[in-house]
């Protein structure tokens, strides 16, 4: 059965004004790889475009089992409560074997989901690394044309390319469990660097010292951590999602971050370079598939992946071949 044309123009318009039906399918058109659904999400995102920029665009990450989405949870009510609209972007990880992916945010997030001030999109990460999808930036905007003014961006898990989310977010938050100072050195320094804010969670009942002890050795590794910008010194704080505590002092935290921010239009200028970023990553990713789907490489492309695996044939000279068949094209 065809799908049925979407008119980017309408589809726009219902977006902005608020229809939450209409946000869900603007995110599945973006996230979209047909050829037609691309031209109809770029006219989409060019219709959308004065309407966003409002929110405060905040990517939260941390180890498995730090408890990310309890911690969402407790937060975006915490924000619901003071009178924010809260949108959640929940990546969940991909299998490397079926493509397959639970998509479990809304299940473990049950009063959110459902709260008519939240929208909580949970999406898989595909093969993209960095622990957000390659649509993610596009369905951030979306969100903030909706109304909502505090976009929650959800990573997979801390690893090696838990780095992307930086380049999109305003705020960088790094949720960690109360732990000895094993756990500090198994952090990796990249992602401890481009923190904003890490946050010690569980730091309650018999873990309450272990997490003011930990919560001194981040404080401390901060210290000697060069910040992203001079206007803001990176900060660590604990709380206890499960039971509501110093939620609101994360907050106030990330209220001291935008006021610092706005000096010298600092927060300005983050956006701009991550705009910036962002479209090197997408001219990268388009000629990629534009060399993929080339039919002299494609025509090449089994002689040589064969000759690479037997060992006949540098992958670097196989490479540069199949760029040269791709500029001769």
């Amino acid at each position: 059965m065809a799908t049925p044309p979407v008119d980017p123009a309408q589809l726009a318009a219902d977006i902005v004004a608020g229809n939450r039906r209409a946000l869900a399918k603007g995110i599945t058109l973006v996230e979209s790889t047909l050829p037609d659904h691309r031209r109809a999400a770029l006219a989409l995102l060019a219709a959308i475009m004065p309407h966003t920029g409002g929110a405060s665009r905040i990517g939260i990450s941390g180890v498995p089992g730090v408890g990310k989405s309890t911690f969402i949870e407790a937060f975006g009510g915490f924000l619901i409560e003071a009178g924010h609209r809260v949108a959640v972007l929940a990546v969940d990880p991909t299998s490397a074997l079926s493509g397959g992916s639970i998509l479990g945010d809304k299940t473990r997030m049950e009063t959110l989901a459902f709260n008519l001030s939240a929208f909580v999109r949970p999406s898989p990460a595909g093969r993209t690394l960095g622990g957000v999808t390659r649509r993610t930036r596009e369905s951030l905007l979306l969100c903030e044309a909706a109304g909502f003014d505090v976009v929650l961006i959800e990573t997979v898990g801390v690893g090696q390319s838990e780095t992307a989310v930086a380049d999109m977010a305003d705020l960088f938050m790094l949720l960690l469990l109360p732990s000895g100072g094993d756990e500090l050195q198994g952090i990796k320094r990249g992602i401890m660097e481009l923190a904003d804010l890490v946050v010690v969670n569980k730091a309650d009942g018999e873990q309450r010292n272990i997490a003011n002890q930990t919560l001194a050795d981040y404080r401390s590794a901060l210290h000697f951590m060069q910040s992203r910008c001079a206007q803001w010194q990176p900060r660590a704080l604990a709380c206890s999602a499960l039971h509501g505590e110093q939620i609101d002092a994360v907050w106030a935290a990330i209220e001291a971050f935008y006021a610092a921010m706005a000096d010298g239009e600092a927060l300005a200028k983050r956006r701009a370079e991550q705009a910036r970023s962002w479209m090197w990553s997408e001219m990268g990713e388009s000629l990629l598939n534009d060399l993929r789907s080339d039919p002299r490489v494609k025509r090449a492309l089994p002689a040589l992946e064969a000759q690479v695996v037997a060992g006949e044939l540098p992958a670097t000279a196989a490479a540069l071949q199949l760029i040269e068949l791709f500029r001769s094209s």
